[in-house]
């Protein structure tokens, strides 16, 4: 009974012992189970550790690095195994050593975020994010995200806005030229808010400065090259036009065409002031505001480079006031600047705007004149009138203060052009001339080259006597016969004679020219008008004369009298003139110059009945499409085709044609310089009938004149009369 009791007790310890041993080895799997879990799970988190996108570094709380990952190696350029044990701190750029909660050193358990920059092996930087979190162990966990290049973009940004508000004016457009944004000293510079100028274009800012050119030009040069610099003027909100230097650079898109544009706009207003004054310091005389000799020689210089593009003469005038050094020396040198200043304004309301008036110092000026003729005598003449407008100007009086004062000048005159000689020689030359109008007596001009100066006495002797044969009567018509092909009286041609009481006849070529420039061919024109109907009227009581038609020629300054038709039609209802015995010759230039005025003026004459030759025709312009709108009753051959018509070639052809294109248009032809019967007998053959010269007669006094007339047959009762018939 006990030993069965004591196997069933043995086998039940065994039982136990084998249940105990079946749920240890139950345990003992389920821990190795968890072991394995355990393993993969951390060789999971140890690979996303070691590859993950972003850096993961471990610190002890010595700040040693105890674990790196590849993305660590490679912000910090070093393998990841090399990077344990080394502090964190070494790789920390210097600026950022003392950044708080730094490798965890704050007490805190909260996660930290900052930036930093941090120092390669290879002494390279990189800007990095860092946030760390600290264990209560003092391990710090560390990841760091690189922001290099957002960080470099933030600074650029930041350097653009702080560009963008710089001190010049900035605006921004789109592609259609729309602004978009402007800064603040844009709209300081303009006067233009910011509303204002969105959506606007930048014609805002156009003055009237520019041409339509100018900005084709700049957008030109914007397509072609991407851009555009200079300077420009524009216009500020309140109207005011100031200089400025503008900058734009187009900025294309991806497919290259322009998408924004990017302007500059800088205020030069007080540069340009700046520039200007320099200028004028260095370039003109302060106390006149005048050229000084500097630029006088520029511009003299130019003057005479002119001279050889167009031909023209130039002329310097050397000025120098008569007693100046006595007005100083008595009321003061004060007082003397006031007169200097009063001449320089004289003498520049006294030339054009393109020629140059300087001061050389003291009371010395020079004034050059430009574009004078290509003739030497015209351009003297031109000059002479300028001088003598001069001495009028400043010898009116002047007012110094309280003090009235009188001055004279002394002009010396050379004229030049680029062979003469160089810019200092020419105002040796003016300066000798006028130490030799001192000479002659003050207040006057002399030319240095003592030919020239010898012509231009002669022309203002004559221009004194021209005057005074006006007012004395010195004038005298005579006639010129005009006849048929029959040696018949036809009619006469007025011809003005000077009768000089010393040089005896002085024929016009020699004073209607200088009486044109001078004023005096309208009292003269007027005279011959007046003196040749007084003779029509006198003929009147004679058979013999009675049909006579006259001729005058008229110039072309009184023509254009605006009451010139008034004149002839009240002369002849005067005189009580038949209208169709009274001619006037026309030049071809006189009918091209206002042709339409022209037309105007003949159309009135011709309707009361007086007459038209076109004198010296087919030596101008001629031309059948205005020819045939004048009221012409006579072409006029010039006597030069007429000299050499019995030899030379082409003058025959010419004759030939000017008398055909009359027949054509149904005018009269009438020769002149008829000398030789030859030239009579070429012209009869060719159907021109009526002739002038000295084949017939000379031009004659009126008694010798009336005299021939007895010789000639006249045209009997049955024969139209006058020289209008073909």
């Amino acid at each position: 009974m006990n030993d069965l009791s004591a196997d069933l007790s043995g086998q039940e310890l065994l039982r136990s012992l084998q249940e105990r041993q079946l749920a240890l080895n139950a345990q003992n799997g389920a821990l190795r189970s968890a072991q394995l879990a355990l393993n993969t799970r951390r060789e999971h988190y140890q690979h996303l550790f070691e590859y993950a996108p972003v850096a993961y570094l471990t610190l002890n709380a010595d700040g040693l690095i105890t674990e790196a990952n590849v993305v660590a190696g490679e912000l910090l350029g070093a393998d990841p195994v090399k990077l344990l044990l080394q502090p964190f701190s070494n790789f920390v750029a210097t600026e950022f050593a003392d950044t708080p909660h730094l490798n965890g050193g704050s007490d805190s358990l909260k996660p930290h975020d900052y930036d930093i920059g941090v120092c390669r092996s290879d002494a390279s930087s990189r800007h990095v994010q860092v946030n760390s979190i600290r264990s209560e162990d003092g391990t710090v966990r560390l990841t760091l995200t690189d922001i290099t290049v957002r960080h470099q973009q933030e600074h650029d940004l930041r350097i653009a806005a702080i560009a963008f508000e710089s001190q010049d004016g900035i605006f921004l457009t789109d592609e259609n030229h729309r602004i978009i944004r402007v800064n603040r000293a844009f709209t300081r510079i303009t006067g233009y808010s910011e509303q204002e100028c969105i959506g606007q274009t930048p014609r805002l800012l156009r003055s009237d400065r520019h041409d339509d050119d100018f900005y084709a030009l700049m957008q030109e040069s914007i397509e072609n090259t991407g851009g555009w610099s200079g300077e420009i003027w524009n216009k500020r909100q309140n109207g005011e036009v100031y200089p400025a230097h503008l900058t734009i650079t187009a900025d294309c898109s991806q497919n290259g065409l322009p998408g924004t544009y990017f302007a500059t706009l800088v205020d030069i207003t007080n540069s340009k002031l700046a520039e200007d004054e320099i200028r004028s310091l260095a370039f003109y005389d302060p106390l006149t505001q005048l050229p000084n000799r500097r630029l006088l020689l520029d511009r003299l210089q130019q003057a005479l480079s002119g001279t050889v593009r167009s031909n023209k003469k130039g002329a310097l005038l050397f000025i120098d006031l008569d007693n100046f050094k006595s007005l100083n020396d008595t009321l003061g040198h004060h007082v003397g600047d006031m007169l200097l200043q009063q001449v320089a304004e004289r003498l520049r309301a006294c030339v054009r705007e393109d020629d140059t008036v300087a001061r050389l110092g003291g009371d010395e000026f020079v004034v050059v004149l430009e574009g004078l003729s290509t003739q030497v005598v015209e351009a003297a003449a031109q000059t002479e009138i300028i001088g003598n407008k001069i001495l009028t100007a400043l010898n009116l009086p002047y007012l110094l203060g309280v003090h009235e004062h009188r001055s004279t000048p002394s002009i010396g005159i050379t004229l030049f052009n680029e062979h003469d000689c160089g810019m200092e020689d020419l105002l040796k030359q003016a300066d000798i001339a006028m130490y030799q109008a001192k000479k002659a007596g003050r207040n006057t001009w002399r030319f240095f080259d003592p030919k020239m100066q010898e012509s231009i006495n002669a022309r203002v002797k004559l221009e004194a006597e021209l005057r005074h044969a006006l007012e004395q009567q010195q004038f005298q018509l005579f006639y010129q016969i005009q006849v048929d092909s029959m040696h018949r009286q036809l009619g006469a041609e007025a011809l003005i004679r000077w009768i000089h009481p010393e040089r005896g006849i002085i024929f016009p070529v020699e004073f209607i020219p200088l009486a044109e420039e001078i004023g005096l061919i309208l009292p003269i024109g007027k005279w011959v008008l007046e003196t040749a109907f007084a003779q029509l009227k006198a003929w009147q009581a004679s058979e013999l004369t009675r049909d006579l038609v006259l001729a005058v020629n008229v110039s072309a300054k009184q023509f254009r009298e605006a009451d010139f038709v008034a004149q002839v039609n009240s002369a002849l209802h005067h005189y009580n003139i038949d209208p169709k015995l009274f001619k006037l010759e026309l030049t071809e230039s006189l009918l091209l110059d206002s042709l339409d005025d022209t037309i105007a003026t003949m159309g009135e004459l011709s309707a009361i009945g007086v007459k038209f030759s076109l004198d010296d025709f087919g030596t101008g312009y001629s031309s059948l499409q205005y020819l045939k709108q004048l009221p012409l009753d006579q072409l006029k051959i010039d006597q030069s085709f007429v000299r050499n018509v019995a030899t030379d070639q082409s003058d025959k052809a010419i004759v030939r044609t000017v008398i055909a294109m009359a027949q054509s248009m149904n005018l009269n032809a009438i020769a002149e310089g008829v000398e030789t019967e030859d030239q009579r007998q070429f012209l009869i053959e060719n159907g021109c009938t009526h002739y002038q010269g000295y084949l017939f007669s000379k031009p004659v006094a009126l008694e010798e004149f009336e005299s021939l007339l007895k010789e000639l047959p006249k045209i009997t009762e049955g024969v139209p009369v006058g020289i209008f018939s073909s």
